[in-house]
């Protein structure tokens, strides 16, 4: 990182040699003028209820400082700093390697201070170019994304380019050196070495929808098992204001230094239906399995999204996973109010691994927007009881 900077840094400061110093002063402190300095603070109690684990509770605040520059001549920078911190005792594991408390369930929330963010941005023809620490989040997060649910946010080590100067499309590609994972700096697996390319082309110009094609070839370096190629297509459809459905499909395979030898895919169906202020989706997803072997893995999603708020299924089992669910929001009096129903079996030999409730309200109230979260994972064949409540206050300054 102290690499990215100093080569990003040293390309703005450059940059002032191509004009006058006069020009350049006065560009330089127009760029400062059109800063912006962002506080964000997120408090945040979670309580977590796992069958054979001693029950975990957990009171943090989440200290966010957002900086970022006004432009000159295309450049500008961005830090973000972030401190987490426990307001009682850490009584609990924050990763399954934690040996602190052993036989508590896991709320993976570290304390610690950490850079967030760190990049040098240039814009010019349509194409913004940024070098450093920096948020990617692609489509809906499925494959690439920033686990913005934890306290400690994941982000990337990363070249990347988005264009947008052909008409409706937008083309994002990105290298990554580094995956700055949500156990923080000083947990052995916090940080996953990388040689990863992503690639990902959005087209909207298609009255009945858009479309997304992806590539995501993941060579991690540190855990070698979680490489793969990943190739997709993702369509985004709407037949009128009232219903809507989303189609994709994916396979998958060994990438970089994986041991294992395999293969698998991924399907996802949805229909959503909107009449007045209620939105039902109705959907089918298939993490596929290679004969039980290995499972379609997904290492770099927000997880916490997808198939229960539990997070009982942040790795694919070997088996696959395949999800049928239904999920209901509205907004009542500026409340907005979200119910999902999860059915979870295998891919392959036949296993019911059980069923999970989710229900959430979430209200603004001047700066301030307050959430209760509660996650209930029933176990049939998979794993076992587990239940979470979180409630929790976010402000912006």
């Amino acid at each position: 990182m102290k690499k990215y900077m100093a080569c990003c840094l040293g390309a703005v400061v450059g940059s002032l040699s191509l004009v006058p110093h006069a020009i350049a002063n006065e560009s330089v402190t127009e760029a400062f003028q059109k800063s912006t300095v962002k506080v964000n603070f997120r408090l945040r109690y979670e309580d977590v209820s796992w069958d054979g684990l001693e029950d975990s509770d957990a009171f943090t605040l989440r200290s966010r400082l957002s900086y970022q520059s006004g432009a000159y001549n295309g450049f500008a920078f961005a830090a973000e700093f972030d401190d987490v911190r426990e307001l009682d005792d850490v009584d609990y594991r924050t990763a399954a390697n934690d040996p602190s408390n052993p036989g508590t369930a896991i709320i993976a929330d570290p304390e610690g201070t950490e850079v967030n963010q760190a990049f040098v941005s240039y814009d010019n023809f349509s194409t913004q170019f940024k070098y450093g620490r920096q948020r990617i989040v692609l489509d809906n997060q499925r494959f690439i994304g920033a686990v913005g649910w934890r306290q400690n946010e994941q982000t990337y080590d990363a070249f990347s380019i988005t264009n947008k100067g052909l008409s409706d499309t937008q083309l994002f590609y990105a290298y990554v050196t580094n995956v700055n994972r949500i156990f923080g700096e000083d947990n052995l697996i916090g940080d996953h070495d990388q040689e990863t390319h992503l690639l990902n082309v959005n087209y909207a110009g298609f009255s009945a929808g858009k479309i997304s094609l992806y590539a995501y070839l993941i060579d991690n370096l540190t855990a070698p098992a979680l490489a793969s190629d990943t190739f997709g297509a993702r369509w985004m459809g709407r037949v009128n204001p009232t219903f809507g459905y989303n189609l994709e499909y994916a396979t998958q395979s060994e990438g970089g230094d994986n041991p294992v030898t395999y293969s698998a895919d991924y399907m996802l169906a949805e229909g959503v239906v909107t009449l007045g202020k209620l939105t039902t989706t109705l959907g089918y997803e298939l993490l596929g399995s290679d004969d039980g072997v290995v499972g379609f893995a997904t290492p770099l999603a927000t997880l916490h999204a997808f198939q229960g708020w539990t997070d009982r299924f942040l790795d694919t089992p070997a088996n696959g996973i395949e999800d049928i669910y239904m999920t209901l929001a509205t907004n009542l009096a500026g409340i907005q109010f979200v119910a999902a129903y999860h059915e979870l079996a295998s891919d392959v030999n036949g296993i019911d691994y059980g069923t999970e409730w989710d229900v959430s309200a979430s209200k603004k109230w001047g700066p301030v927007v307050y959430t209760a979260k509660f996650a209930d994972y029933s176990a049939d064949d998979f794993g076992s009881d587990t239940t979470k409540l979180w409630l929790m206050a976010d402000i912006n300054f």
